[in-house]
């Protein structure tokens, strides 16, 4: 069931594509018609969850926004508890964060710095990997709390941008449900 096979040919269908969006040249996966179709979105949480289940996650980790959507409803189907990643100022008690570059830039991730009491196998799950640098900080935010990274879960890898296998040459096993060519 990973992103090379056909078995998910049918939830590669539900994601359109959308042309020169935010910018000339990108090719937007949009997972909205995904989500709207509610037994589409039923089995695409059932094929994660058995992506999931031989990482031995103890804890699913979240990543702002469209992670949120699949994490929570994975770990509803693990019977998992949720750790919300969030970007800056989202979270309202004491945080520990980590930057990291952006194309034009840096961003801050954070998490509450009491949320994760080790040792926790923690599984990261995000709709879409791209170039990995939001998931690597991810997995760096994990482990400076003492977390161990169980493994990083998406519906849709964009396998020319590298992301999967930089986070493989990182240590982190990488599964998704679909891949697409471009970027």
């Amino acid at each position: 069931m990973s992103a090379g096979s056909d078995a998910n040919a049918d939830l590669k269908a539900l994601i359109r594509t959308i042309p020169d969006f935010p910018q000339p040249g990108i090719q937007f996966r949009d997972i909205t018609a995904l989500l709207l179709d509610g037994p589409g979105f039923a089995e695409t949480v059932d094929r994660l969850a058995v992506l999931a289940r031989p990482m031995a996650p103890d804890l699913i980790a979240c990543v702002e926004a469209r992670g949120f959507l699949f994490g929570a409803a994975l770990a509803k189907e693990l019977k998992l508890g949720v750790l919300p990643i969030r970007k800056r100022g989202k979270l309202p008690g004491q945080t520990v964060g980590v930057d990291y570059a952006l194309e034009y830039g840096t961003d801050r991730l954070e998490m509450h710095a009491h949320d994760l009491i080790p040792p926790r196998r923690v599984l990261i799950v995000d709709d879409l990997i791209a170039t990995g640098g939001t998931v690597m900080a991810t997995a760096e935010l994990v482990r400076i709390q003492g977390g161990e990274v169980a493994g990083a879960l998406f519906v849709v890898d964009l396998p020319e941008l590298g992301g999967a296998d930089r986070l493989r040459q990182a240590g982190i096993t990488v599964e998704s449900l679909v891949a697409f060519d471009g970027h």
